[in-house]
């Protein structure tokens, strides 16, 4: 093995401490979500404020992130960590402490601002750190820790409950140790030292391959978590196996993400990421155009779950290989708002097509998003851009 392919004791202890960061996060992220839902819940209020309240973190995203690079170029990456951490810590204590619902509004902002700031230079600190031979199997490592990590935190909330303060408590502990591996190894941190060569939203165009992949993955993400228990049932599986489908999506994402790091190391990262899209095409029209027993179904969202899901990691590799420092950065910020994008536009799709085409119209409408980044992608790769 090469020097060129090895990591050094600094870079495997940077990327260590930045891994361990998002994770603790994940943790303390998927813990908040459901919790804020039940406690809203119990306040009285319906399910449309409850989905207008936990829609605000992702209007966080789309305000804040053309911000970041510039203010960890202010006051230095690890400080900015912190007080992010801080701020969610403190968030998160406050919904407890704030009784008038309207107050959790601008509450659910400034905790989706700092988890914002916390995923864009979190993950720009892996993508700088990772040498570029392996910067698919970092980021590989990266993602199946994180999801590792979202799975832990409901575990959390069912060992303490949702009422009281204890789950918020939790919370908060659990972001606060997310700030140990910042005080341990943010001395190595990449800095932001530069200012980007190109405004913020020239970044949307200038790597399409990669930001329309985070934009397609968290349309398609968001769809089966919501839509596929809907979907499982409109086709006539029992309530149990048609939850059990977003377990099956899941844990293709757990299992697919280094071995596709991997090959994103030695293939052309526009080829693999036009071959997740192809998988989303052929999958989700398999679904729709073909009767499959349920544990065809299983084993193909468990497939296709971990191959979408390659459009993340395979799709922040790419970035890693094209930007460097402050653009990197700025790349990596348009890449998550794309990804929130997804979020917001993904479920409507998919809901609207259930309704015009029930029952397949879920697999339908996202099969037609793949085959539209398909169609971007291979022009590109044609083209040589």
């Amino acid at each position: 093995m090469t020097q060129a392919r090895t990591f050094s004791r600094p870079q495997v202890l940077s990327l260590a401490a930045a891994i361990a960061c998002v994770v603790t996060v994940g943790i303390g992220l998927s813990l908040s979500i459901p919790l804020l839902s039940f406690a809203l819940d119990a306040k009285g209020a319906s399910r449309t404020l409850i989905g207008f309240n936990t829609a605000m973190p992702g209007v966080a995203t789309l305000v804040c992130a053309p911000f970041i690079s510039g203010w960890a170029r202010r006051f230095g990456m690890a400080p900015t960590l912190a007080a992010s951490l801080a701020t969610a810590a403190v968030s998160l204590l406050a919904f407890n402490a704030v009784d008038p619902i309207w107050a959790w509004f601008p509450l659910r902002f400034a905790l989706g601002a700092a988890l914002t700031v916390l995923f864009v230079l979190s993950e720009y600190w892996i993508n700088a750190a990772a040498p570029e031979s392996r910067r698919g199997l970092v980021l590989g490592v990266y993602a199946t820790a994180l999801s590792l990590g979202f799975a832990l935190g409901p575990q959390v909330l069912g060992l303490l409950g949702t009422s009281g303060w204890p789950p918020y408590i939790a919370g908060a502990a659990i972001l606060v140790l997310a700030g140990i591996p910042i005080a341990v190894a943010g001395g190595r941190a990449p800095p932001i030292v530069d200012h980007p060569s190109a405004g913020f939203f020239s970044f949307f165009w200038l790597v399409p391959s990669a930001t329309m992949a985070a934009l397609v993955f968290g349309a398609a993400e968001t769809s089966a978590i919501a839509l596929l228990p809907l979907y499982g049932i409109a086709i006539g599986l029992e309530t149990g196996a048609a939850i059990g489908l977003v377990s099956a999506f899941v844990l293709g994402n757990v299992l697919f993400q280094i071995p596709m790091g991997i090959i994103a190391d030695r293939v052309d990262r526009r080829y693999v990421l036009l071959f997740c899209g192809m998988a989303g095409v052929v999958g989700m029209g398999t679904m729709t155009l073909a009767t499959l027993p349920p544990a065809g179904i299983f084993v193909l969202l468990t497939i296709l779950g971990g191959l979408v899901a390659g459009l993340y990691t395979v799709g922040l590799a790419h970035l890693g290989s094209r930007f460097r420092g402050a653009d990197l950065a700025q790349a990596n910020a348009a890449f998550v708002v794309f990804y929130s994008i997804g979020l917001i536009v993904g479920p409507p799709l998919g809901g609207a097509g259930m309704d015009i085409w029930p029952p397949h119209g879920l697999p339908a409408t996202l099969a037609i998003l793949f085959l539209v980044y398909v169609a971007v992608v291979g022009v590109r790769v044609a083209r040589g851009t």
